[in-house]
């Protein structure tokens, strides 16, 4: 066999689905369908709405509603998908692991090296959100806002962002506590979030004018996929839940049931509250406005005491997407490194289950991260990251339907394969609506990955080891 024939073999050899389940994993199982849902939830229900509506709306208008619903389609499509795999293949690794059983050990590795961009930009946009409404809501309490040096990132005209640092080491706090324990803060938060945006509907509807909405389609139809393009990064929950296979106490059932659950509940509040704020404030004022909805509030009532609500909700809302993201970083990387792709510190755990030197390592270098980007960056390369993926797992669903049709499944994609196939183009559709700024970032993340694979991983991987003994 010739060096290239060699290399050929490695880079597409394929983990077996029953080697990557590991049901001897050290991770404890400690999670019902409850727990997983509001993890999904957690994770999704945050930023997106609380923040990067800002950014959004003044690439769609009124059509940022549609946005919503397009972005909700193409989750919808991709969290099928996610349904059956996470189910067949009930492993820490989500897409990352599902990919490995499918298309190989190289494509595996470029979705988890998405996977990390995805969640760790993720983590840093959603503190860099959080940072505007500690600072909205401190504005609105004592009138003072924390200098502008101190909260904002240097491309955003200030130094470093420190609340978006505050933050994530919050999180990584309580995510050394263990699984369990988060996942119960966790719940708390979610209801205090899903509360807030409710009482936001309420209050908003109350100012609503329909002539917000005319015309629809100021920008075109091209604006309203950028919004939506710009907005799926707000989709990521489902995956977040799948990142939880391991320590779900019957994964096969409840896996699936969470990941739908989830992607119903945060659409339809998405498109409400969307709906509520274009009708209560004209689009085009959207424009450079940090922290939207309590600017609506605002604008709105003459108030301050809906404003301050709805800020204390975000503060609690975006903490628990920090939460809940940091977690699934943290477990990709947990299963990356027990596959040797990465070192083998990254799997260490300590005797309450929680790999530790990875939760220091990446809450740190996240906290940098979100101290220093601006937000729109931040989104948009989380954005790409996230529609890669999943086009990927709508890929695996395919093939896993043809390479192991017998393998018993507690959830099934729906009119199999033209749904996956349908969430493929959506995914490759809605990447093609993010900049080329966008693009560069993301070609150079993946050449880095490359290097790093060939040059490290590749001759680390335990696949490759069993091989070779």
């Amino acid at each position: 066999m010739s060096n290239g024939q060699r290399i050929g073999a490695r880079v597409l050899r394929r983990k077996p689905i029953d080697q990557l389940t590991h049901p001897g994993s050290e991770l404890k199982r400690t999670m019902g369908v409850g727990h997983l849902t509001m993890i999904s939830i957690g994770a999704t229900l945050g930023t997106g709405i609380f923040v990067v509506l800002g950014e959004a709306v003044p690439q769609a208008g009124p059509a940022i509603v549609l946005s919503f619903v397009l972005a909700g389609i193409t989750a919808l499509f991709s969290a099928l998908s996610y349904a059956e795999l996470a189910g067949l293949i009930p492993a820490s690794g989500s897409s990352y692991s599902y990919t490995y059983a499918t298309l190989g050990e190289i494509v595996a590795w470029v979705c988890g090296w998405c996977l990390v961009l995805e969640y760790g930009v993720s983590v840093a946009a959603v503190a860099v959100g959080w940072g505007q409404y500690v600072n909205e809501l401190l504005h609105l309490v004592t009138g003072l806002r924390i200098p502008e040096a101190l909260s904002q990132a240097p491309g955003a005209g200030g130094i470093v962002n420190v609340p978006a640092v505050l933050v994530v080491v919050i999180a990584m706090l309580v995510l050394l506590g263990g699984a369990k324990g988060s996942a119960r803060t966790n719940t708390v938060l979610v209801w205090v979030k899903v509360g807030a945006l409710l009482m936001f509907c309420a209050v908003a509807f109350t100012a609503f004018k329909a002539g917000n909405f005319a015309p629809l389609f100021p920008l075109g139809l091209a604006g309203m996929s950028a919004g939506a393009a710009t907005l799926f990064f707000s989709y990521i929950g489902f995956d977040a839940a799948s990142t939880a296979g391991e320590e779900a106490k019957n994964p096969q059932r409840d896996l699936p049931r969470a990941i739908i659950i989830s992607l119903v509940v945060v659409t339809a509040l998405y498109c409400a509250v969307a709906l509520a704020a274009v009708g209560a404030m004209p689009w085009q004022t959207f424009e450079g406005t940090e922290a939207a909805l309590a600017r609506v509030l605002t604008d709105n009532t003459g108030s301050t005491i809906w404003p301050i609500l709805l800020s204390i909700g975000a503060v609690v809302a975006i903490t628990s997407v920090v939460l809940t993201v940091l977690y699934g970083q943290t477990r990709i990387l947990y299963a990356m490194s027990r596959d040797g792709l990465v070192p083998s510190i990254f799997s260490k755990l300590t005797p309450n289950g929680v790999p530790f030197v990875n939760t220091v390592v990446v809450g740190l270098f996240i906290a940098v991260l979100a101290a220093l980007v601006p937000l729109g960056a931040l989104a948009d390369a989380t954005s790409i990251g996230t529609l890669f993926a999943f086009a990927l797992v709508n890929v695996a669903v395919i093939i896993l339907r043809r390479t192991e049709p017998d393998r018993e499944r507690s959830f099934r994609v729906p009119f199999s394969p033209v749904t996956p196939l349908l969430g493929l183009a959506f995914c490759v559709y809605m990447m093609f609506s993010l900049g080329l700024d966008t693009w560069i970032a993301f070609l150079g993340w993946m050449v880095l990955g490359f290097v790093i694979y060939f040059g490290y991983s590749v001759r680390k991987a335990r696949l490759g080891v069993q091989a070779s003994d």
